[in-house]
Formats: C-alpha cells, structure tokens, sequence
C-alpha cells in the first residue's frame, strides 16, 4: 500500500448501543453491539438493509438510500399514520470518545427537516456528527456505478470527499443551488448582469474548489489503489471534464477567471451548457487489464469498487486515527469464495466496526468467530449469538 504507512492501532469508531423508533418496518427496537462485526442474515424484505440506514444516519448526509426523510416514517398498510417521526438514537466510541447520538424527522417542521443532538443538546446542523463518526458503505445499487450515469459516480466520488473535508458538501451545494438560479435567470430572459454575475461568482470560486478537492482525494486514492493486493484488481481513477483538465494545465485562479468568462458567455436562451464540475464523471480503469471499468465482468466491477471503498478507510485511518464504520450491504454478491474471504480479513484488518448483511448464513462462515450474528426473518432478529436483543417489528 503506497501512502498509508506503519503506526499506532487506529481507535475503533463502533455502535455499542442501537435505538429505533418508528424507523422503517420497526416500531421500536433496541440492540447491543460487541465487537468488530455485526451480520445480519435473513430474507430479501426482512429489514437488514433498514439497521444499516439507521446506522448510516448517525453520520452527516441523506442516509445509504438518499431517502426522503418523511419516506423513512414506519408505515402499515391499514393503519393510521402515526403522531410521531421516526427517530434514531445510538451510543457510540466516537472519534472524541465516547457519546450518545440521536436524529430524527422533526414532525413540526415544514418540509424536511432533521433533528440531532450530541449527548442530549441540540446541534445547529447534522454536520456536527462528523466530528464524532464516519461511516462508508456499499449497496447493491452501487453495483451499477460503472455503468449507469455519471451523476452517480460524482455522487460517489463526493462522499468520499466528505469524508475528509466536511466543507465539501457545503461547497457542492451551494453550487448546485447557484447553478439553478442561474438557469432560472436565462429561462425568465431576465437581462440584468448584476443578477448573473454574482452567481457566476460564486459558481467560479465554489466549483473551482469543488473539482480541486475532488482531483486531490482522486491522487491520493490512486496512490492507495496502486498497491492493491490480489484477489482485488488495482484501480485507476480519473476525472474526466473540461475544468478539471484545466485545472491540470493552469492555476485555481486563472480556472476561475477562465470559467467565469465561460459562463458569460452563456447567459442567453439556448446557448451550449456551461462548463463545469456538474459535468464531470470519475472514470476507472482495471490497471492489469488496462480495460475501462464499464467493459469489466460483473464480478470484476465489484471487485474494483470494493478496492476503492477499502482504499478509501485505509485513507481515514490514517489521517483521523480511526477508520469508519463500513455498513456493507449484500457484499458478497457477484464476489467469488476467495474475493469474499479476502474482503472479510480486510475489512476486520481496518481495525474498524463493520455491519454486513447477506440472505446465506453460511457465506459469513470464515468470520462466524468474530461476528455478532444476528438471523432476521419476517421482520424478526433472532437472539442467539449476540450480547442482547429486544425489538418490535413488522414485516418489511
């Protein structure tokens, strides 16, 4: 591994304890965690995938769904909606130590809106559980990553990026906010340039920066995925769109000069699409094959895209001390039996807090020691080999 390099054990970002409220197919339920490793093993539908969206909204951001936060209320069909939101609530070891973490809908607000407090007291933004908690994931619909839009990708890359500049996501969406003012301006004709250039502004300077943080974690990740042990292929990665090329060639400053002009250019009605980092896609290469992702095998695709993922703790670890809780979603699908053991050993090696879930009990077999094994079955956890359970749920 390139850029990572010997030092002391990471501190272990874990749940110890998690609450549900009205979440999903769970009216109320309660799990104590211990150790490394959770499973969660049952039938499609059963609510495995729910537990990791819970845990994925301890951390900033839409959850591993991108949910609406009002899609995320508990629903029976027959009964009456309910009174109240959901809610999540979890005492963790954190980045600062221990702390108790809950968030939730906030049923009194208009839209949506979402609650957290940090050891009982409100924070002004979800952006504060960064400072306590990191968590990572893959799902089955990132099994398409390679093959569907570049929308997604950026989404992808993004996230990464979060992860290490919490200012990131902030900078996206203020560009993306900006970028749709703009077009409003040229779809109401409006003339003024006052109007357009202050958006354009801030388009520069806030995209500008955008693909600049997106280039530097894409350098640093090619350096990680360089040195990529078998049985997952090393990736390449790169950003392919007209700023970032700039950005190779000249300045941040001289970029954004230059995109501003673009931009001007293109305040009438009908003119080409602007440049800018809303365009650009993340693309990879299988370096052994020097094929692009897209034409790789099925299997070769997630192989990659867990070599990324895994790449990217190995990056967290060092530079927070502690790699992120890995919620992995049906991952050992389109995984051959030495790629799936081999991600297993990995993803323990992290020194982190990984939640796996899978609908075979036995594939988990090499990690059956070390894991809290949990059966769900018609929207039921059943108790044998964990610390302690105890939950209503329905089926879901």
């Amino acid at each position: 591994m390139a850029e990572p390099s010997a030092g002391p054990a990471p501190r272990r970002l874990a749940v110890r304890r998690l609450s549900l409220t009205r979440f999903r197919n769970y009216a109320a339920a309660t799990l104590d965690v211990d150790g490394p490793a959770v499973v969660l093993a049952g039938p499609n539908g059963a609510g495995k995938t729910n537990l990791l969206e819970a845990v994925s909204f301890l951390a900033p951001g839409r959850g591993l769904r991108r949910a609406r936060l009002s899609d995320v209320d508990r629903a029976v069909p027959g009964e009456p909606a309910p009174d109240t939101a959901w809610a999540v609530a979890a005492r963790l070891d954190g980045k600062l130590g221990e702390v108790a973490i809950g968030t939730g809908r906030d049923p009194e607000a208009e839209g949506e809106r979402r609650l957290v407090r940090i050891d009982g007291v409100p924070a002004k933004s979800q952006a504060a559980l960064g400072d306590h908690v990191t968590v990572s994931w893959l799902t089955p619909a990132m099994d398409r990553l390679f093959l569907e839009g570049a929308s997604g990708r950026r989404r992808f890359l993004d996230r990464l990026v979060f992860a290490f500049d919490p200012e990131h996501s902030t900078r996206v969406n203020g560009y993306e906010h900006a970028w749709r003012e703009r077009n409003r301006l040229i779809r109401d004709a409006v003339r003024d340039p006052a109007w357009y250039a202050a958006l354009e502004e801030t388009l520069a300077a806030s995209g500008v920066a955008v693909a600049a943080a997106r280039a530097a974690l894409v350098a640093r990740l090619n350096r990680v995925c360089a040195g990529t042990e078998a049985p997952f292929p090393a990736a390449a990665l790169r950003l392919d769109g007209t700023v970032d090329r700039w950005l190779e060639e000249a300045p941040a400053l001289d970029v954004e000069e230059r995109l501003r002009a673009t931009l001007a250019a293109g305040r009438r009605p009908g003119a080409p699409e602007a440049e800018g980092p809303h365009r650009s896609d993340l693309a990879v290469r299988h370096v052994a094959k020097d094929m692009p992702a897209e034409r790789c095998s099925t299997g070769e695709q997630k192989a990659l895209l867990v070599g990324i993922v895994l790449a990217h703790a190995r990056l967290q670890a060092v530079d927070e001390g502690a790699a992120p809780i890995l919620l992995l979603d049906e991952v050992a699908a389109h995984l051959d039996d030495r790629r799936r053991a081999a991600l297993f050993e990995a993803v323990l090696a992290l020194g982190g807090q990984a939640w796996l879930t899978g609908t075979d009990r036995d594939v988990f077999a090499p990690i059956a020691d070390r894991a809290q094994i949990l059966e769900v079955t018609d929207g039921r956890l059943a108790p044998a080999g964990i610390v302690g359970f105890r939950g209503e749920t329905s089926n879901g």
